[in-house]
């Protein structure tokens, strides 16, 4: 499931898309919040859930718990449902907000039906907010590339039978170690990550070296078709181990290391410093030699 905030009138909605059941999860504490307007939502919900028991509503029987984002960062369980269930809390609570609620309900899970038609938006989407927070064009080429890789690994990984988002980790960081020399952890401590995406965070060549860990890996298990866990764990290595490889040949052609502790933004910023400083000198000598050139003219 991903993870994502919906505005509704500068209001936010913390929500999570379940790709298997393709379903919104909205965080109920926060519709309640949008649609009473209550200092305590917490404490209206929680009234309004006792009464809908005590009338049998399956509102407050079915609804479920995920792990959500709260304000200080931190991940707690809270109480979700799904649109039909957000549609029924709606009638069970009296606010003039309900009709545009309702509206706005249909566009967000009509953005999410169009992407799943077609891919194209969400890479779209995608592009634009890695756009906006700095990354280069070229780097999100990259990134975008990996994604889709990733997704047929963990596609092959189910298909042997492979479930549990726990395992999908096990078999990471064995790819990962065996190319990157550390497993993801100490890559983002590396890096002085702690919260953040560990993939958002490589220059283009160690996204392009993960690809080529994961790609193989994928190809490797195809051909091999292992049937236990610990089968799929060296298919990993060895899909690493040639992604590994291909980081020391570079490393002995370019005599310095390809993981490094700078993440592409970085990276970024630091090119786009150095170009800034060029083009300004270019100026300064374009302006000096015109001013020399108007002197001897005097």
């Amino acid at each position: 499931m991903t993870n994502a905030i919906k505005l509704f009138n500068d209001k936010k909605i913390r929500v999570k898309w379940d790709s298997e059941k393709e379903k919104w999860y909205f965080s109920i504490i926060d519709i309640v919040a949008v649609l009473t307007e209550s200092d305590n939502p917490r404490k209206y919900w929680s009234v309004l859930k006792t009464r809908l028991k005590q009338e049998g509503s399956q509102l407050a029987t079915n609804c479920s718990q995920l792990k959500l984002k709260s304000s200080d960062g931190k991940l707690y369980m809270t109480d979700v449902a799904d649109t039909e269930q957000v549609l029924r809390l709606i009638q069970s609570i009296p606010s003039k907000k309900a009709e545009p609620f309702k509206l706005w309900l249909a566009k967000v899970g009509n953005e999410r039906i169009d992407e799943t038609h077609d891919p194209e938006r969400a890479i779209d989407r995608a592009m634009q907010t890695y756009l906006q927070k700095g990354y280069s064009k070229e780097w999100i080429n990259q990134r975008l590339k990996t994604i889709e890789v990733r997704k047929e690994l963990t596609d092959e990984w189910n298909r042997v039978g492979i479930e549990k988002q726990s395992d999908y980790g096990i078999l990471t960081n064995e790819i990962t170690e065996a190319w990157a020399g550390m497993n993801v952890q100490e890559y983002k401590k590396f890096k002085n990550l702690k919260k953040e995406n560990l993939r958002d965070n490589m220059t283009n060549l160690e996204l392009v070296l993960n690809l080529l860990a994961e790609a193989t890996t994928t190809e490797i298990s195809k051909k091999e078709d292992p049937k236990t866990f610990s089968e799929s764990k060296l298919v990993a290595k060895k899909g690493g181990t040639i992604a590994g490889n291909t980081r020391r040949d570079i490393e002995k052609q370019l005599g310095k290391p390809v993981v490094i502790p700078k993440n592409a933004k970085l990276t970024d910023a630091r090119r786009l410093d150095e170009n800034n400083l060029i083009n300004n000198s270019k100026k300064k000598k374009i302006a000096d030699n015109h001013t020399n050139q108007i002197n001897k003219d005097h």
